[in-house]
């Protein structure tokens, strides 16, 4: 089985924790769907979030997905002038048998923008 990366964003309208849980957990559950992968198929998770989002941790969602045995880290998103606010960015790594070439990289919403040669 390789090791493989998946990426993906969401967009949140509102800084909220709710809302951020929402947001968040769909995206994680659309990697999850579009790549036939279960819980146990994560290695990793990497959340990075634009410095204007403080209601919460990224990776509480996960958590509350019940994803709780695989490693989760957050940071901040470059503070780069004009960038798209309000975005929770993923890098999750991946056991799979898929090639890389069909790997489905999910961006939710006004995110799709943020990588139109990828998002699915």
């Amino acid at each position: 089985m390789a090791v493989r990366a998946v990426r993906g964003a969401v967009q949140l309208e509102r800084d909220e924790a709710g809302h951020m849980e929402e947001r968040v957990g769909a995206l994680l559950t659309a990697v999850l769907e579009r790549n036939g992968l279960t819980a146990d198929d994560l290695i990793s998770i990497w959340f990075t979030a634009t410095p204007d989002l403080h209601s919460d941790f990224p990776a509480a969602a996960a958590r509350k997905l019940g994803i709780v045995d695989v490693p989760l880290i957050c940071a901040q998103e470059l503070d780069i002038e004009g960038a798209m606010p309000r975005v929770v960015r993923i890098l999750a790594h991946i056991e799979s048998d898929r090639p890389r070439a069909d790997i489905a990289h999910v961006y939710l919403g006004a995110a799709a923008a943020l990588r139109k040669d990828i998002a699915q």
